[in-house]
């Protein structure tokens, strides 16, 4: 049955563009003086055994980077960066990714075969080794995967004669994956980035430099005597089975093809399972992009994909498909400035893809992809292997190769307490993130804003929010938490200090307790806030208008205000996981010190410039802001925002000493005595709480604290306590504790 002129039928509103995609890429690891690495695949990253996203390849130097499913290139790209990140700040210090498709000037010695737990996987690899050689597994590249979108094979599959959808897919693919073939020298023109080999890589020397070893019969290739036809699908399956069974393939696996059917284990359940995806094989790295592809080359493929759809099928499979191949042959060894010959006629999948965006009225984007497509075939300069020409130097790319390495090592360590990509996420969910790709755990997004995640090993799933909201506490813990009137009351109960106060609903009831402690020192703070907000301390006793202020402040953050005693000490936080104290911090409240030259506003800017600084909590420090509260504070010293402050003066600008209101955090938990620790771990367990945030006043941490005597005050116990503040501190060595919430959700796994 016919499969052609489908896409001309469909109506213009029709979701073309529908599709999911994922990317594989392949990265050698090398030295920084490019020698291809001699160390182990990084025990950082988890099991390869069950790793769904970093894996090795051939060799035991050579990752594997794999996406989940993405509903758009856009996310397929962000999530390629996400692991690529995970990985770069992985493997060794010494070490970095090598960024072209060809490797660096190595031997066969060099080259380890991936030491993996399966034997099957392992002996075929040596298999490989002794029939191809083991340089020409170190080529590295880019898989683009693409299923079609559900609903446009639906609309297709209604305009067709087809009875049975698996048989309309099947053919739908196998169209696709002809045309691919067909017109795959048009993708190696554009997008070949293997110009030359280093020294000692071919036993003999080829001319060079052309567009790509890689995508010509210098790669990876099998022994010209494989010839599997293409004219059906069960032809294709029996042609690879006869290999198999003949010994002339070791594996079905081993037929390597620019395009390759998925979604099956083996290739007769397409026949009676159907294909559920195609993977693209041919795309050489682009060492000009940190993560080996471009959005606007994965978008150009795209619509190259859908023009091959919209081009009829053609007949004489077979004997076309051995034409494009020489003439993709010719092309890949072509000089890159060299223009394209004559039978390269691209004029059919030209018109395809104009044909394509005006009758689905597609973006101007799409437009513009192929003008830059159409000059590129004018000027070969601007194809990848034409602007790769000018870093040869001296018959050699090693130099490139490792500027390019070692600029993409120092981005990965950009803001290493980010996840590229996914810097809108609170930040503790990011470094959560960041520990369950590293340690082989499938993550989804389920709410990005809502900071909602689902994790999965095997059939045991977490939902975690926030970082470290999970199932082990249950729904009334955060509750009581939250109220810190009822804190307080679960706290006293079980005999741990806290400190004496009232509780109010309204501002007239605050002011009228202003007598009983206009002589005392206070705090009010709302009564069911976190993060620190609306809370005002004095240390000294305050004015009427200033405690009216304070009320004021904390009213407007809560519907209640606790006024309580004023305890002197130093606060600290403890963060309890599972009944234990994993860290302790010391936090200084917002601050400048003066220089004599500045005023308080600019030594805040000046301040607030530290690149740990940032906002909503994305950043390990907060930045320090001046509204009321902070003027509020600079008044009592004596201070306004635009008084020049005198050198060596310090104000505080917050008497409470959160990190989220712009304090700074040192880490103390080495110093700090075990009686404080285990105290605050006990707190926790009064409250049922699993991961807990524990604020306590001690006047003299050198003290040891019993039951007898605490020698502390419990001001507050924080649920969803934030963690990126234990770990990347002001000062101190910091604790990790995102890997320990993941070792506690999966203990069957050795994180």
């Amino acid at each position: 049955m016919t499969i052609n002129q489908l896409l001309q039928k469909l109506d213009t509103s029709s979701p073309i563009l529908q599709a999911t995609f994922g990317l594989e890429r392949e990265n050698l690891r090398v030295t920084t003086d490019g020698h291809l690495a001699q160390t182990a695949h990084p025990s950082q990253l988890g099991s390869r055994n069950f790793h769904p996203t970093i894996q090795t390849d051939f060799s035991e130097q050579q990752l594997e980077l794999i996406t989940p499913i993405a509903h758009s290139t856009k996310e397929a790209r962000r999530l390629l960066g996400a692991i690529s990140d995970v990985a770069g700040r992985s493997i060794d210090q010494s070490e970095c990714l090598w960024p072209l498709s060809m490797p660096p000037q190595l031997t066969e010695e060099d080259i380890i075969i991936a030491r993996l737990e399966n034997e099957y996987e392992r002996h075929y690899r040596e298999g490989l080794a002794k029939k191809y050689g083991k340089k020409l597994q170190a080529i590295s590249g880019i898989h683009y995967n693409m299923e079609l979108g559900k609903d446009l094979v639906a609309a297709l599959f209604q305009v067709s004669s087809y009875h049975l959808l698996k048989d309309f897919k099947n053919d739908l693919y196998l169209k696709l994956a002809r045309n691919f073939l067909r017109f795959r020298w048009l993708l190696t023109y554009l997008y070949g980035a293997a110009p030359l080999a280093e020294a000692g890589f071919y036993s003999q020397e080829y001319p060079q430099p052309i567009r790509s070893f890689r995508n010509s019969d210098y790669g990876y290739v099998n022994d010209e005597n494989i010839q599997v036809s293409y004219t059906s699908l069960e032809q294709y399956v029996t042609d690879i089975e006869n290999y198999v069974q003949s010994g002339e393939l070791s594996a079905e696996k081993e037929f390597y093809s620019a395009v390759r059917f998925r979604g099956q284990k083996h290739n007769r359940a397409y026949l009676e399972q159907g294909i559920t995806y195609l993977e693209f094989r041919c795309f050489d790295l682009n060492p000009f992009d940190h993560l080996g592809i471009s959005q606007e080359t994965l978008d150009t493929v795209h619509l190259f994909l859908l023009g091959l759809l919209w081009l009829d099928d053609v007949e004489n499979v077979d004997a076309v498909l051995k034409a494009a191949h020489d003439l993709n042959q010719k092309i890949a060894c072509s000089h890159p400035l060299t223009a394209l010959p004559d039978e390269a006629d691209s004029s059919a999948i030209l018109q395809a893809m104009e044909g394509l965006i005006q009758h689905f009225e597609l973006p101007t984007y799409y437009q513009t992809l192929l003008d830059q497509m159409r000059e590129a075939l004018l000027h070969p300069q601007l194809t990848l292997s034409g602007q790769l020409l000018p870093h040869i130097q001296q018959d050699s790319l090693t130099a490139f190769g490792l500027e390019k390495a070692e600029e993409y090592h120092r981005y990965a360590w950009t803001a290493p307490y980010a996840l590229k990509g996914y810097e809108n996420m609170e930040l503790s969910t990011q470094m959560l993130l960041f520990d369950a790709i590293q340690k082989g755990l499938n993550v989804e997004i389920l709410d990005e804003k809502d900071q909602f995640l689902k994790l999965w090993h095997g059939s045991h799933v977490e939902y975690v929010k926030n970082g470290n909201m999970t199932s082990k506490d249950n729904y009334v813990i955060p509750l009581a938490m939250a109220n810190k009137t009822v804190t307080k009351k679960i706290l006293a109960a079980a005999d741990f200090p806290v400190p004496a106060g009232a509780e109010f609903s309204s501002l007239e009831e605050g002011l009228a307790y202003y007598p009983l402690i206009k002589n005392r020192e206070i705090v009010v703070k709302p009564k069911s806030t976190n993060f620190g907000l609306g809370i005002s301390i004095f240390q000294e006793p305050a004015s009427l208008e200033a405690y009216h202020k304070a009320l004021e402040i904390a009213f407007s953050e809560d519907v209640a205000v606790l006024v309580e005693e004023f305890i002197a000490g130093t606060e600290y936080r403890f963060f309890v996981l599972d009944g234990q104290c994993q860290a302790v911090l010391l936090r200084v409240a917002a601050n400048v010190v003066g220089d004599g030259q500045h005023t308080v506003r600019e030594l805040i800017a000046i301040k607030n410039d530290n690149p740990l600084r940032g906002r909503d909590h994305r950043s390990p420090l907060e930045i320090i802001e001046l509204g009321d509260i902070e003027l509020l504070m600079l008044d009592q010293q004596g201070y306004g925002a635009d008084d020049i402050l005198p050198a060596g003066v310090k104000v505080d600008l917050r008497r409470n000493s959160n990190i989220s209101t712009g304090g700074d955090s040192i880490d103390v938990t080495d110093s700090m005595h075990p009686s404080y620790k285990e105290l605050a771990a006990d707190m926790a367990k009064a409250m049922g709480a699993w991961a807990c945030g524990v604020d306590l006043i001690i006047p003299d941490s050198s003290a040891i604290s019993t039951k007898e005597n605490p020698n502390c005050t419990c001001i507050e116990l924080n649920f969803n306590p934030s963690m990126y503040m234990h770990t990347y501190c002001a000062e101190g060595p910091g604790q990790s504790i995102t890997p320990k919430i993941l070792a506690k959700l999966f203990p069957e796994i050795d994180l």
